[in-house]
C-alpha cells in the first residue's frame, strides 16, 4: 500500500468543496443528511485507520498482546515509518477516543440537565403540547429532544422573555422553527458531526456546514408551516437583535435554538429569496452545477479512498493472523 495508508487520514479534505457548495446550492434538508452522511463516513474510515496504524506499528514491541504474526516484516512493508507512525499514533486515537467520549457524554448531560430543570422546576407544557414557557426574562429559544429510554418526549423551551419580543405571527414562526427541529431530529445530524469533526480536524468545516444547514431547515419548514417566509425572516432577525446583548446558558446554546446558531444574515437573505428547490441539485450544464456536482463526485471518492485503504490494512493484519 505505501504511502496511501495515510489517506483516509487526509482525504477529508476533499470534503471541503461540497461543503461549502452544499450549503449554498442544495436544499437544506438534503445538505444536512449528505453533509452529515459524508463527514461519519470519513471520520469512521480515520479513526479506524488511525487504530490499524498503531496496532502495525506497536505490533513488534516485547511484552504485546498483540499476535505474533502481525509484527512479521510483511506486515510492516505495508506500512512506511512504522515504527514511527504506530507510535504516534498511540496518542492521537487516545486523543480522539477521548475527545468524541467527552463530547458524548457533555451532550447527553446538557439533555439531562435541561430535562430535570423543567421537571424540577414545575415548568407546565402549553395547551398545545410540548411548548415549555420559562418565566425568564433572558430571550432565548431552544428544542429539548426526547428520550425514548426516559419515555420522555421532546419539548420545546422557549422563554417570557423572547415571546415578549414578538408578536403573534412571528410566535408561530419561532414555535414552528423548533418544532421542526424536534421532528427531523436535527440533534443526530449535529452530534454526528461535531463527533466526525472531534475524530479528524480536517472535517470542522463539514460540521460548520451542517449547524448552518440545520438552521435553514428548520427556516424552510417554518416558512412552509406559517405560510410567509417574510413572517419567518422577521421573527429571526428580531429574535437575533433582542438576544445580542444577552447572556445565553449553556443549555440553549448546546442545542438547536431559534437564533443561537448559523448566520442570521444569511439565514435571512435565503428566507427573503425564493425557496429553494426540494432535492435536486443544479443542473450539470451550468458552472454552478459542474463544480457541485464535481465537489460531490470528490466527496464520495474520498470516503471510498479511506474506505479502500482501512480495509485493505484490515485484510492485511487478517491474513497474518495465526488461525
Amino acid at each position: 500500500m505505501g504511502v496511501f495508508v495515510f489517506l483516509p487520514l487526509i482525504l477529508p479534505l476533499t470534503a471541503w468543496p461540497v461543503a461549502r457548495l452544499a450549503e449554498q446550492h442544495l436544499h437544506p434538508r438534503a445538505a444536512t443528511r449528505l453533509l452529515s452522511a459524508v463527514a461519519a463516513v470519513l471520520a469512521v474510515c480515520s479513526t479506524l485507520c488511525l487504530a490499524l496504524l498503531m496496532v502495525v506499528g506497536t505490533a513488534q514491541l516485547p511484552g504485546n498482546p498483540l499476535p505474533d504474526g502481525w509484527s512479521d516484516p510483511e506486515v510492516r512493508e505495508a506500512l512506511p515509518y512504522d515504527e514511527v507512525a504506530g507510535t504516534a499514533a498511540i496518542p492521537a486515537l487516545f486523543a480522539v477516543l477521548l475527545s468524541c467520549g467527552r463530547a458524548t457524554w457533555r451532550h447527553g448531560r446538557v439533555r439531562r440537565r435541561a430535562a430535570q430543570a423543567l421537571a424540577g422546576g414545575g415548568v407546565p407544557a402549553s395547551a398545545g403540547g410540548g411548548v415549555a414557557v420559562l418565566p425568564d426574562r433572558t430571550p432565548y429559544a431552544y428544542a429539548l429532544p426526547g428520550s425514548r429510554r426516559a419515555r420522555r418526549a421532546g419539548r420545546i423551551v422557549v422563554t417570557a422573555g423572547m415571546l415578549a419580543g414578538l408578536d403573534s405571527a412571528e410566535r408561530s414562526a419561532l414555535l414552528a422553527h423548533e418544532r421542526a427541529h424536534l421532528t427531523g431530529r436535527h440533534h443526530r445530524f449535529l452530534l454526528a458531526v461535531q463527533l466526525a469533526a472531534r475524530a479528524n480536524p480536517f472535517l470542522r468545516p463539514l460540521r460548520t456546514a451542517v449547524s448552518y444547514t440545520a438552521e435553514r431547515w428548520a427556516d424552510e419548514e417554518a416558512a412552509a408551516a406559517v405560510g410567509s417566509r417574510r413572517a419567518v425572516a422577521r421573527a429571526i432577525g428580531k429574535a437575533a437583535l433582542i438576544s445580542h446583548a444577552a447572556p445565553v446558558p449553556v443549555s440553549a446554546s448546546a442545542l438547536a435554538g431559534f437564533a443561537v446558531a448559523g448566520p442570521v444574515p444569511r439565514r435571512v437573505a435565503a428566507l427573503l429569496a425564493p425557496a429553494p428547490a426540494a432535492g435536486s441539485w443544479p443542473p450539470v450544464r451550468t458552472a454552478v452545477g459542474l463544480a457541485a456536482w464535481g465537489a460531490a463526485a470528490g466527496a464520495a471518492v474520498s470516503a471510498l479512498s479511506s474506505a479502500n485503504s482501512a480495509v485493505t490494512l484490515f485484510l492485511v493484519l487478517r491474513a497474518a493472523t495465526p488461525l
